[in-house]
């Protein structure tokens, strides 16, 4: 579509490609000149969905992690796309607190991070072949002007 711009980043799973990743979206954003509290927000929820594939997608071992972006009017749709393990109940891995990793601490709060700085959440994932995040968020919305 015309009036739709799009991105693509595909990099390693590791941990230290997460800052990278948030400052790629959160510049990709800057198009719908978000306020600093929307930004903000995206880039923790994206730092939420590529810690998800971090920690639980590929286990001790590396794989790619696929990131597409779009932007379309004051909307930003941002996917987050493994090719790891999959997951088994997306409803139970959805509920806050609930964590497949306890004993590396991790909080289970990632998906609940995700729904609360977006505007939507989708997740779609079949075992032993991955998991796709999708997450929106309109720009723009509710803002004052400056007076």
């Amino acid at each position: 579509m015309e009036d739709t711009n799009e991105m693509v980043l595909e990099f390693d799973s590791r941990s230290q490609n997460e800052g990278f990743v948030r400052v790629a979206v959160a510049a990709f954003a800057t198009q719908l000149n978000p306020t600093l509290e929307e930004v903000a927000d995206l880039k923790t929820a994206v730092s939420e969905a590529v810690t998800n594939v971090v920690i639980h997608a590929y286990r001790e071992k590396t794989g790619k992690v696929r990131i597409e972006c779009s932007v379309r009017e004051k909307e930003m749709t941002v996917t987050v796309i493994d090719y790891g393990v999959g997951i088994e109940n997306i409803e139970k891995a959805m509920e806050p607190l609930y964590t497949t990793r306890p004993e590396l601490d991790r909080s289970g709060m990632g998906f609940a991070f995700m729904e609360a700085f977006m505007d939507e959440l989708e997740v779609e994932s079949q075992p032993g072949q991955g998991t796709t995040v999708r997450m929106k968020k309109k720009f723009g919305i509710g803002q004052r002007p400056f007076a």
